[in-house]
C-alpha cells in the first residue's frame, strides 16, 4: 500500500511513467482510480468522457497487439522526423539519447502494462478543442489517482496508426460520434515518481498582457528545470 501523499505533492511529482513491474493492479485500486477519473469536471456537466479498460478480457490480447504495432510505427516515424540519432543524439549521455533509449524500451513493452486505458469522449460539436475540455480533466484525475495509490502511467496517442482496427475490435461508435483521445498504460513503476521538470514560471506565466512578466511568479527553491521541449523565445 502506497504511503498517503498530499495533493500538492501529487501535482508536483506525477511524472510520465514508461516502465512497469509485472505486479497487477487489484480490482479495488483500479476501481478507485477510475472512480476518481469520473469525478472530473466537464463542459455543461455533460460527462462525455468514456473509458475502455484493457486487462485480460477476450478482446484485450488483440487490442494490445494493435496498440503495440501502432506504438512502434508512430515512434519509428517520430524518431526519424525529430532526428533522435543526429546532433546531441549521437552522445550516449545526452538527454536526447537517453529519451530515445527510454522510448525504444517503452514501445517494445508498452503492451505488457498491467492495464491499458483508452480515454474516449463523445463529440457533441465539431470543434475538438472544446470537446477536449470534457476529457482531459478526467485523464489528469486518472493519473493523479494512480500516483496517489503508487501506480503510474503516461498519455500517448499510439492507438492512432491502428485506430480503425481497434474501433472494430472494441465495438466503438464511429469517429464522428466518439473520439479516442488517448491511450494510457498503467502499472507499478519500476523506478520512482519524483519532482517533474518544467520550464521556469517566468517563461509560462504572464500578467496583464501577453509576455508581460508577473513579478510574483517564482519557482520554489530547489526546482529543477527541463532541457527538453521546443526552442525558447
Amino acid at each position: 500500500m502506497a504511503e498517503p501523499i498530499s495533493l500538492v505533492d501529487a501535482l508536483s511529482t506525477t511524472r510520465a511513467i514508461r516502465r512497469y513491474t509485472d505486479a497487477p493492479i487489484p480490482d479495488a485500486d483500479l476501481n478507485q482510480i477510475m472512480w476518481l477519473a469520473t469525478r472530473a469536471p466537464s463542459g455543461s456537466n455533460r460527462q462525455g468522457f468514456r473509458f475502455v479498460v484493457l486487462r485480460d478480457g477476450p478482446n484485450a490480447a488483440r487490442a494490445r497487439e494493435l496498440i503495440s504495432e501502432g506504438a512502434k510505427r508512430a515512434w519509428g516515424n517520430k524518431r526519424v522526423k525529430d532526428q533522435y540519432d543526429s546532433g546531441s543524439g549521437k552522445r550516449v549521455d545526452s538527454p536526447k539519447a537517453r529519451m530515445a533509449r527510454t522510448m525504444d524500451h517503452f514501445v517494445e513493452h508498452m503492451h505488457e502494462a498491467p492495464v491499458i486505458v483508452l480515454a474516449c469522449v463523445k463529440i457533441h460539436r465539431p470543434q475538438m478543442l472544446g470537446v477536449g475540455g470534457s476529457v482531459w480533466p478526467a485523464v489528469q484525475n486518472l493519473l493523479l489517482a494512480a500516483r496517489a495509490l503508487g501506480y503510474g502511467g503516461v498519455i500517448t496517442g499510439f492507438h492512432g496508426p491502428r485506430e480503425p482496427e481497434l474501433r472494430e475490435l472494441l465495438h466503438l461508435p464511429p469517429p464522428e460520434s466518439v473520439a479516442i483521445a488517448a491511450t494510457i498504460p498503467l502499472g507499478r513503476p519500476q523506478g520512482n515518481h519524483g519532482p517533474v521538470r518544467r520550464r521556469p514560471m517566468a517563461e509560462l506565466v504572464y500578467e496583464d498582457t501577453w509576455e508581460s512578466p508577473a513579478p510574483w511568479a517564482s519557482d520554489p527553491p530547489g526546482t529543477r528545470f527541463t532541457q527538453a521541449g521546443p526552442p525558447r523565445g
